[in-house]
């Protein structure tokens, strides 16, 4: 989206090889190459998708064809397999994006799988709600978990939306996910989100306590908004001031853009009615 600050691309590095979480956009392919040489992080060996959203997958193809000289293990969910092959699918109603199918070999993943980084567990859980593809992936040794966009997504400290984007969205199993996260509380100091960043200490425990009040909150406040005046503007005035008047990047200005996915998403999901926006 040529936004700073908005998808966390991660690199876990254990004994000399290295596993790259999601990928990104297809334009920004050649970029992020160029990246992982300058801080010394190529060559990748694994890449892992959390979810087959455009935003983390879309590129890929396109990626892998880049390092077309490596051998990279590309390894998903199971269910995200098809959605590879058939990315057309996962952004119905959403028509104005591309999709890049990648036809290659997918290792599927289920939940209680490991990836063996040269000696370094990472453990595969099912995080079902915002994709019934997404994954988490716990580090035990570190007591960290990538979550890809299956919980809230804080920008900043004062700056978050809900992962509410069909049409693969199922909220009661988005609530089962959040009672999973918080029974895992124990065994984790921090939490990777691809929007964005690590939050560790009081703000991960932020993450988890707000869970659920944040996203009935923000639904809630959206419907009733949508209701009184379906325009995006009107409506992300109303979600800057309510929820992000203390944020020093995030704003009106830069915004509209995810309040109108969110919109999207609700009428998608059959929550509100109106006519589907086609980016």
């Amino acid at each position: 989206m040529g936004l700073p600050k908005f998808l966390s691309i991660y690199i876990v590095e254990n004994n000399g090889m290295r596993l790259m979480i999601d990928v990104g956009e297809a334009l920004k392919a050649r970029t992020i190459i160029k990246k992982l040489k300058d801080f010394g992080l190529y060559p990748i060996h694994k890449i892992v998708l959390t979810h087959s959203h455009w935003d983390h997958a879309q590129g890929l193809s396109k990626l892998v064809n880049l390092m077309k000289d490596l051998d990279v293990e590309i390894l998903a969910s199971e269910n995200a397999v098809e959605n590879l092959k058939h990315p057309e699918k996962t952004i119905e109603g959403y028509e104005g994006i591309k999709s890049y199918p990648f036809e290659e070999e997918v290792t599927p993943l289920r939940e209680g799988d490991f990836i063996d980084l040269n000696g370094l567990e990472l453990e595969i859980k099912n995080f079902f709600g915002h994709t019934m593809d997404s994954i988490g992936i716990f580090d035990k040794t570190n007591r960290n978990i990538f979550v890809g966009d299956a919980f809230i997504m804080r920008l900043d400290q004062d700056a978050f939306f809900i992962p509410l984007m069909p049409p693969d969205f199922h909220e009661q199993e988005l609530l089962k996910t959040f009672v999973k996260l918080r029974e895992m509380r124990n065994e984790l100091n921090s939490i990777s989100l691809a929007h964005f960043g690590v939050w560790k200490d009081n703000h991960f425990e932020q993450i988890l306590n707000e869970m659920e009040d944040l996203y009935f909150n923000t639904k809630t406040s959206l419907i009733e908004w949508y209701n009184e005046n379906p325009s995006i503007e009107v409506i992300n005035g109303k979600y800057c001031r309510k929820f992000l008047s203390a944020s020093k990047f995030w704003n009106e200005k830069v915004f509209t853009f995810l309040i109108d996915y969110m919109i999207n998403g609700l009428k998608l999901s059959g929550f509100i009615e109106g006519e589907k926006t086609v980016y």
